[in-house]
């Protein structure tokens, strides 16, 4: 897709009725009226390539011109992906099996791909496996994920009827995880999202990381279904910023966990180092895929490997209350991708 095109899809997206909900709360939120901020959120758009949830959630309306421009905004974090990513690649990422195969030192867990397990290895699953986690062989946000427990005296036959009618592609061992992460939120597995970026050099990095936890007795984190994120100081791996939560446009942040209502701030997130040193091995396994976002659940005995994304939440790190100096993460992208060019 090319930048004119996707230019063309996001502003024709922005439909009446979403986009007045938004200026609402933005001129909550701000006080100025909302014919300036209305006239700035399509200035903003064509300029900078924001998005009206971008405007919202980067407080856009409260920044200088010299910080809008350092942020990624919707169609920066298209253009990020399609510069440094190689599309013929990205399969490797979006189809489970496939991620498996390639990634499965890293993921630590049993896995059956329904479409290509025999019945001997599908019986093995079964017994050793008898309540499982189910995902389509392809998806994203959570979608079409459940846990999925045996029924009495069900075998091979009729387990695999129901998972075709349930349309899952990737049967998983539910992985047991870390006791200090379960207390937020004991109903999913609570994730890091780590970052890595592929320098000109060939070298990676990790430049951002966010924990996500669930809420609602959900059994994913992600933002779609009410999943809050905070994120990490890299360096050290604490919480150091207040979470926000994904899903909507009223900005709200949490110092505490909204369910369990455990404290956020100062939390250290166990293995941490452990799971920046997997990311950043699983980063060159396809070097053609130079930007990937890795959801990585931290377990009693250290981190494993969920997914990869190439197209990553670029929403996760540049929130109002995790930017507090107005600066997005562009000019970091720059620094290890010099050659990137809007």
């Amino acid at each position: 897709m090319n930048k004119l095109t996707y230019y063309i899809r996001v502003l024709s997206g922005m439909r009446l009725k979403r986009f007045l909900p938004i200026l609402d709360r933005a001129h909550e939120l701000s006080g100025k009226s909302r014919w300036w901020l209305a006239m700035d959120m399509i200035r903003c758009a064509r300029k900078y390539g924001a998005g009206y949830h971008d405007y919202i959630q980067f407080g856009m309306y409260d920044l200088t011109e010299e910080q809008k421009a350092t942020m990624v905004t919707r169609v920066v974090s298209r253009e990020l992906m399609d510069q440094l990513n190689d599309s013929t690649q990205s399969y490797v990422l979006d189809d489970k099996g496939e991620f498996a195969k390639r990634y499965g030192k890293f993921m630590k867990r049993d896995i059956l791909d329904l479409s290509a397990a025999g019945a001997e290895e599908t019986d093995e699953f079964l017994q050793k496996h008898p309540r499982m986690f189910c995902k389509p062989r392809d998806g994203s946000s959570g979608h079409g994920c459940f846990i999925y427990a045996l029924e009495p005296d069900m075998g091979r036959t009729a387990f695999l009827a129901r998972m075709r009618e349930k349309g899952v592609g990737i049967c998983e061992e539910i992985l047991q995880q870390h006791r200090s992460q379960a207390e937020f939120n004991p109903s999913s597995l609570n994730c890091l999202r780590i970052v890595t970026l592929i320098d000109s050099e060939g070298a990676p990095h990790v430049i951002y990381a966010v924990q996500k936890f669930g809420t609602k007795d959900v059994c994913v984190d992600n933002y779609g279904p009410g999943g809050i994120g905070c994120r990490v100081d890299v360096d050290t791996g604490v919480v150091l910023w207040p979470a926000v939560l994904g899903e909507g446009y009223m900005r709200q942040t949490y110092t505490v966990h909204p369910t369990s209502g455990k404290k956020l701030l100062g939390y250290q997130v166990p293995f941490f180092r452990e799971a920046c040193r997997m990311c950043l091995e699983a980063a060159v396994v396809t070097p053609a895929l130079r930007y990937v976002g890795w959801d990585v659940g931290i377990t009693p005995d250290g981190p494993a490997i969920v997914e990869g994304n190439d197209f990553t939440d670029y929403l996760f790190y540049q929130h109002v209350p995790q930017t507090p100096d107005g600066i997005g993460m562009l000019p970091v992208f720059q620094k290890y991708a010099p050659e990137f060019r809007r």
